[in-house]
Parts: C-alpha cells; sequence; structure tokens
C-alpha cells in the first residue's frame, strides 16, 4: 500500500510540473505569435487550457490579452505540443470575450 501510495505522489508531481511548464510555453508561444504578427502592444494576460490538454498534441487554449484599457479572451487551436514537438502551430478560432474600461486608471 505504502508503495502505491509512493507511485501516485510521484505521478501526480510529474504531471503537475508537466502542466506547469506547459502553461508558461504556451503563453510564450501566445507572446511570439502576437509578435510575428506585429502585435507587439498587446500584452498576454494568462492562458488557460484544459486539465488533458498536456498529454495530446491538440488543444483549444483561451489567451487573456490586454491592449490599454481593452481586455479580451481569444480562443485559439494549438497543434502540435509545445514541448515535444518540432513544429507548433497556433490558429484563432475566434473572439470569446471583449472588455472595454472607459475613464479607469489614469
Amino acid at each position: 500500500m505504502g508503495r502505491l501510495l509512493s507511485l501516485i505522489v510521484i505521478v501526480g508531481l510529474a504531471y503537475g510540473g508537466l502542466y506547469v511548464s506547459y502553461g508558461m510555453t504556451v503563453k510564450d508561444d501566445v507572446e511570439q505569435a502576437l509578435a510575428d504578427v506585429g502585435l507587439t502592444a498587446l500584452e498576454v494576460e494568462g492562458v488557460d487550457y484544459g486539465p488533458l490538454a498536456p498529454l495530446g498534441t491538440e488543444a483549444t487554449i483561451s489567451a487573456d490579452v490586454n491592449y490599454q484599457g481593452a481586455s479580451a479572451t481569444v480562443d485559439l487551436r494549438l497543434h502540435g505540443h509545445p514541448l515535444f514537438s518540432e513544429e507548433v502551430r497556433l490558429e484563432l478560432d475566434g473572439l470569446q470575450a471583449l472588455r472595454l474600461t472607459i475613464g479607469a486608471g489614469q
């Protein structure tokens, strides 16, 4: 029983590390894709993805981006694994939400 518990803890820690490093790599890839298109003024606040996204080569990702007083959530399709694939391709899937802030944060 102790060995099984140890194995579960080790697998959980390994997957947790994979999940965190996947998120950091995806955020960097989204920032690089925006810079390649010439949208360097956009700031990527964060990325959201499903709990099983690091295990596959295709995933749907939501990226929160800001530009001055506007923020938006953009859906992206990721083809390839950002940690293990040679080629990773991001495709714009759609705009999920657009939030405008008027007259705040002078």
